[in-house]
């Protein structure tokens, strides 16, 4: 068990892989009671688990897009009033007025990337096992472990094995390594059915190969899928393989099409709104980008691309149906009660918003400008009426309200 778990993926991505690794691993054991044994099924079955389990947050981002589509309207409008002024005032001005505007709807500019955020290392994880699969399923990793240890029972076994990887290259294997068990483990689950050809047929490993033939064959067997095609074979352009790039890209466009149908579009703002124009590119470009990549990637990885896409393809239809129904205003009520109840958790007052705090400032300067103005203005009045020694003084001269004050004091000093 120490030599499975040397193999699988370590680092922060770790214990995200691990818990894939488990559920892999359970879907394979499941299978094996039926005696299915293959890999590309329980690649599809595992996408559609991991998918499930990835629900609510899907969820959350389709309520968050339409949430935004509600508020860019405004946030547009706002842009817009301030486009061009660079002034650090009209920044300020700006900033006050968007944030206003998240308020209204319980919301914030970071509200949309948390979901992202939290699936980004699951998906990230969900990579790493499908391309150490040995590592995570225990049957398989003993189908690569017997040809590794038989690897390792020939005489100087790092230099005939070093000889072979020369001979014949292996993507992502370095020629120099230590060639250890997990080593060798790593590597032979990037063989491809053209490199177990070259491995039973190489002169260095002929003494081994009756002894290993059986393990060869299950390693071959498990992988298969549509016919003769191995999951860690690059599909290329000919028929059956070809299949796996042209359903990629049009599952993706699919899934795109229905991923935005719940959600209202702003076609009159789609110019002046750069976020809404990239978006849309993306949600082209993406889909054929799929495509050419499922061309030179591995089959197994187009296998995931595939079945996620036809899992959200129906998975979005009923989140669709769920999403017409929810009412848009009741969803803003809960959301702004949340963010005032988290405010209200945090020491903050619901009616201090940046905003207010700043038109409350601006409106204390007004007040105070005018209690000034008029306090000059009554000892102005009274200076234009003050005479001493029969000399008059100008009510604007600073004789006159020098006087005035002097006055004052006097007669507070007598009371």
């Amino acid at each position: 068990m120490d030599l499975l778990f040397l193999t699988q993926q370590t680092g922060f991505l770790g214990p995200f892989a691990w818990v894939m690794g488990k559920i892999l691993n359970a879907i394979y054991e499941f299978l094996s009671l039926f005696q299915v044994e293959n890999i590309a099924l329980c690649i599809i079955l595992f996408t559609f688990v991991t998918k499930m389990l990835m629900l609510p947050l899907t969820i959350k981002q389709q309520k968050g897009a339409k949430l935004s589509a509600k508020m860019n309207p405004e946030l547009t409008k706002i842009q817009a009033k301030y486009k061009g002024k660079k002034d650090q005032e009209s920044m300020r001005r700006q900033q006050l007025e968007m944030q206003e505007v998240y308020e209204k709807y319980g919301t914030s500019p970071m509200a949309g990337c948390l979901p992202l955020l939290i699936s980004l290392p699951i998906l990230f994880a969900l990579y790493r096992v499908i391309y150490k699969i040995p590592a995570y399923v225990n049957d398989v990793y003993s189908m690569y472990e017997g040809v590794a240890l038989a690897v390792q029972s020939l005489p100087s076994y790092e230099t005939v094995f070093k000889g072979f990887i020369e001979a014949h290259p292996v993507a992502n294997v370095i020629a120099n390594s230590d060639f250890t068990t997990k080593q060798l483990i790593d590597i032979f689950g990037n063989f491809n059915t053209g490199n177990w050809n070259a491995f039973m047929n190489f002169d260095g490993f002929k003494t081994i190969v009756s002894s290993v033939q059986g393990n060869i064959d299950d390693i071959i067997h498990v992988n298969k899928f549509l016919g003769n095609l191995n999951i860690l074979d690059a599909p290329g352009y000919t028929f059956p393989g070809i299949l796996i790039p042209i359903l990629s890209a049009l599952s993706q466009w699919l899934v795109t099409k229905l991923s935005t149908a719940s959600t209202p579009t702003n076609k009159g703002n789609d110019i002046d709104n750069p976020a809404a124009q990239s978006l849309k590119t993306m949600n082209t470009v993406m889909p054929i980008v799929s495509g050419i990549f499922c061309t030179f990637l591995p089959i197994g990885v187009g296998i995931y691309w595939v079945a996620g896409s036809v899992f959200q393809i129906g998975q979005q239809f009923f989140i669709n149906k769920y999403m017409d129904n929810m009412d848009l205003d009741e969803m803003i009520e809960k959301n702004v009660a949340k963010s005032a109840k988290k405010k209200e958790k945090m020491g903050i007052a619901t009616g201090n918003t940046m905003a207010g705090v700043a038109k409350t400032s601006t409106k204390t300067l007004d007040i105070k400008s005018t209690n000034t103005s008029s306090t000059n203005s009554t000892i102005s009045k009274e200076a234009s009426k003050y005479k001493k020694s029969e000399v008059s003084y100008s009510s604007s001269s600073i004789a006159a309200n020098a006087n005035i004050l002097k006055k004052r004091n006097s007669d507070k000093g007598d009371k």
